[in-house]
């Protein structure tokens, strides 16, 4: 991996400082940050959908459908955020001005939560029908707030993974890195998803926001304390820029003759190296090959380009072919992570509307239902590196790619969606018993015990263990070498897509059907899972072609036999 040295070449051009910065030096500021602001994000996002049911009074299938919004907002801004890191401001700039932002948004979601005029008042016990609905100054501050928070989450999440990551010279560290940072990530996003729910929950919401708010700034701190310790690598430019000038000028060349000649291509070592991509660029998409055609005027006496909107290297023209080549595979994602998408807000339905008490004296709030998964998620991963790996090399030699992992968790999520629709048809069955279909007080609780939805949410952070890793180690792993910070963050843009997409799915499904009415006692939700069990099993089979018609481009780099870490990238 070739553009895992480009940190340690940057760094190399720092002013000396009287210690060594970056490696482990630097890795407790950083996965504390982490650790603290992935608190403080969770705190507020795991249980907004009871917030604004209980306390701005919207419809159920209305809260899903924000959260659901705010959920691919949060997951498609690092994509921005990684953009500018890398182009203009630096990751440790990013870092610190989207944690303030962060701040200030959790500050101003703890006002709604305490101050009587910046909320509805509350519903009357008889009925949602009797509801006060906010008033567009109150929706203004709310939807103020968590765009604040969402802005805040999408420049750091991602950014500090890729700054972590920047630490390291050794692939082999960078893949340590890479898990805890997974680890990390989900451990403390189940700790807001227990601890913070139940403040919410049980204590008052003012003091749950006010300790995400303190998390937040506690974790500012860390991380700017922390500085000194830091490899900052200096912006390098969009690279985006530059494979949209292939795009540009292979379309102003299009009427220029191809040419089988390396000498009539323009030719540019790499990253400043002696190390050619290519003579002549490969065969494939041969129309972008127009682009670093040599024509009149494009080189300067120098040997420089004359006009980057009219000649590129054959390294961008190879890298934007490598992007399109993953592309099948980055789209087959989209529809894996979409299910868990729904599967995440109707969950969190599904659990208000049963018997969330287990034993006499303990309540499972509905908003901590996601930590099932995130701890599911945290053990499956400690158990396939320490015993799914070894014993899959054992028994066949080779090891687990991130693709076959991949495709695991195609599996394993297709399985979630068929006993999901199994247990949403026991619960109507349960509610059809007991004639609850038409009851419109909200305190109704259908007689079956909440532990009935745990399977599922397993089965599918089970499957997230296998995909998610999978995904961030395939495209840190498969991007060309000035586009690996970004390859991070395009994970976090296509759960984003997905969320945005869960949206728009159950839109058309409450417009097209009645599966999915405000009182889902009164509907037919299992046969949205079923749905999706099938879209799942469609997506899976154009998973399985893509991944089979596509060719490693780092095959060399895919192993590490000596690594004693949890080794991501096999």
């Amino acid at each position: 991996m070739d553009g895992s040295l480009s940190a340690a070449d940057e760094e190399s051009k720092l002013p000396s400082s009287g210690h060594k910065r970056g490696s482990w030096s630097a890795f407790p500021f950083i996965t504390a940050t982490m650790a603290g602001l992935t608190v403080a994000a969770g705190g507020w996002m795991n249980n907004l959908i009871v917030y604004m049911i209980e306390e701005f009074n919207v419809k159920s299938i209305d809260s899903a459908q924000i959260t659901n919004v705010v959920y691919g907002c949060t997951t498609m801004f690092p994509v921005i955020g990684a953009i500018i890191a890398d182009s203009y401001l630096g990751s440790f700039s990013v870092i610190c001005i989207s944690s303030l932002i962060s701040f200030l948004g959790i500050v101003l979601l703890m006002l709604t939560s305490t101050l009587d005029s910046l909320r509805p008042p509350p519903c009357d016990n008889n009925g949602s029908t009797l509801c006060t609905n906010p008033t567009k100054a109150q929706y203004a501050v709310l939807y103020t707030a968590l765009a604040l928070a969402i802005v805040g989450v999408g420049g750091t999440r991602f950014t500090i993974g890729t700054m972590g990551a920047d630490q390291f010279d050794n692939p082999k560290q960078q893949s340590i890195f890479w898990n805890w940072f997974i680890f990390i990530l989900y451990s403390s996003s189940a700790i807001s998803g227990t601890a913070i729910v139940y403040v919410e929950d049980n204590v008052g919401w003012g003091w749950g926001f006010g300790i995400c708010a303190v998390v937040n700034i506690l974790g500012l701190a860390i991380f700017v304390f922390g500085s000194r310790f830091y490899r900052r690598v200096k912006p390098r430019g969009s690279p985006f820029m530059g494979l949209g000038q292939v795009v540009v000028a292979a379309i102003r060349k299009r009427n220029v003759l191809g040419s089988g000649r390396s000498e009539d291509y323009y030719q540019k070592p790499i990253d400043g190296g002696t190390k050619m991509v290519g003579a002549t660029p490969s065969e494939s998409f041969k129309f972008l090959n127009r682009a670093v055609l040599k024509t009149e005027g494009d080189i300067r006496e120098d040997g420089s380009i004359a006009k980057l909107w009219n000649l590129c290297t054959i390294q961008q023209v190879e890298d934007l072919k490598r992007l399109i080549r993953i592309f099948p595979l980055w789209s087959t994602g989209i529809f894996l992570t979409t299910p868990l998408a729904i599967q995440t807000s109707l969950t969190t339905l599904q659990a208000l509307s049963v018997d969330c008490h287990v034993g006499p004296h303990f309540k499972i709030p509905a908003g901590s239902m996601i930590v099932f998964i995130l701890v599911s998620t945290s053990i499956s991963i400690a158990v396939i590196d320490r015993l799914l790996y070894p014993l899959w090399k054992k028994l066949t030699a080779r090891t687990l790619t991130p693709l076959q992992r991949i495709g695991v968790g195609h599996v394993a999520t297709v399985l979630s969606m068929v006993v999901s629709a199994l247990v949403e048809l026991k619960r109507l069955k349960m509610v059809n018993a007991h004639h609850l279909q038409n009851q419109t007080n909200s305190s109704i609780v259908v007689p079956m015990s909440v532990l009935w939805l745990v399977p599922q949410l397993v089965i599918a952070g089970i499957g997230e263990a296998f995909h998610f890793p999978g995904n961030v180690a395939f495209y840190y792993q498969e991007f060309p070498p000035l586009l690996k910070s970004t390859s991070t963050a395009l994970v976090a843009l296509l759960i984003g897509i997905a969320f945005y997409l869960s949206t728009a799915v159950v839109g058309i499904v409450r417009r097209v059907t009645l599966w999915l009415p405000d009182n889902i006692n009164y509907g037919r939700m299992d046969n949205v899972y079923w749905v999706l069990s099938l879209v799942g099993v469609l997506n899976f089979g154009c998973y399985l072609v893509c991944a089979w018609l596509y060719k490693y481009q780092d095959v060399e780099d895919l192993v590490d036999d000596d690594d004693d870490g949890f080794r991501p990238y096999e």
